[in-house]
């Protein structure tokens, strides 16, 4: 792996695709006024800047100023296409309600304490053990098999995803645990610092729908620079022609990128832009 300053760049970039928290966001999750302006000047060079995250669009209003006139970002970890401007679904990648059950169900023998929340694309509902953090105020509050059903409150709208919380397994291990027990039903990954897993569809991944929306435009993946910091991002890192891992980086994602570039509050990601523009 090479650092920010000598990884190979592409002959031509086309298309940059960075994740946000641990990556874009500072920690105290802001975008710094360098990050703001690299993004600006990648735009105004003709490059597209997509934001791809496990974040809800919902929760996308720190970087929506700074998408241009595509407007595009991939939340839910590739569950689902936004267009920023408007807040409209341009695309969605659901996991089937059905097998979300028989994956509470498996988690919930395999790991006692286990508790869940239900991502759908018109906001998040939980049971009452889940955590208490970013709750939306209109949240149902219920188990999740209730969740799931087809007569529960937003019956019928897509599930992005079920997120599933232990209060004690060790991070990696539970995600390990799930993959072994449901990898072939779901896809499995995580992004935050807690034993917090995100569960999609099978296959549904952040490269998956950004290299859809690269071949929608022509765009190969040796024309994309991405940047990311957590398993969630290892298939991103892994598909895009150059990768950058965040000095923060988890090890997963550290292995999968082709380079690393600074910490997230050391501004890692607008390091590599500058880089890109001064070679164009």
């Amino acid at each position: 792996m090479t650092s920010a300053t000598d990884s190979p760049l592409p002959a031509v970039t086309r298309l940059i695709a960075t994740d946000l928290d641990g990556t874009l966001l500072r920690d105290d999750k802001t975008l710094s006024d360098r990050t703001v302006a690299a993004l600006a000047a990648a735009e105004e060079a003709g490059i597209d800047v997509f934001f791809v995250t496990g974040r809800p669009a919902r929760w996308m209003e720190v970087v929506s100023p700074h998408v241009q006139v595509h407007g595009m970002a991939i939340c839910a970890n590739g569950a689902a296409v936004v267009d920023l401007h408007d807040g409209r679904l341009l695309g969605v990648h659901p996991l089937d309600r059905a097998i979300a059950l028989d994956v509470v169900a498996v988690l919930r023998e395999a790991a006692p304490g286990v508790s869940f929340a239900v991502e759908l694309a018109t906001g998040i509902h939980y049971e009452p053990a889940y955590p208490p953090f970013h709750m939306d105020p209109g949240a149902t509050v219920a188990v999740a098999e209730k969740l799931l059903h087809e007569e529960a409150p937003g019956a019928g709208t897509p599930v992005l995803k079920v997120l599933a919380h232990h209060p004690e397994l060790a991070p990696d291990a539970f995600l390990a645990l799930a993959r072994g027990l449901a990898g072939d039903r779901a896809s499995f990954t995580r992004s935050s610092p807690t034993a917090l897993l995100e569960i999609s569809g099978l296959g549904v991944s952040k490269a998956r729908t950004l290299a859809a929306c690269c071949a929608e435009r022509g765009i190969t993946p040796d024309e994309v620079v991405a940047f990311g910091d957590m398993p969630n991002d290892v298939e991103m890192l892994s598909w895009a022609g150059a990768s950058f891992a965040m000095g923060n980086a988890h090890p997963a994602a550290l292995a999968a990128a082709s380079g690393v570039t600074l910490t997230n509050d050391e501004d890692g990601v607008a390091v590599v832009i500058e880089r890109i523009l001064a070679a164009r």
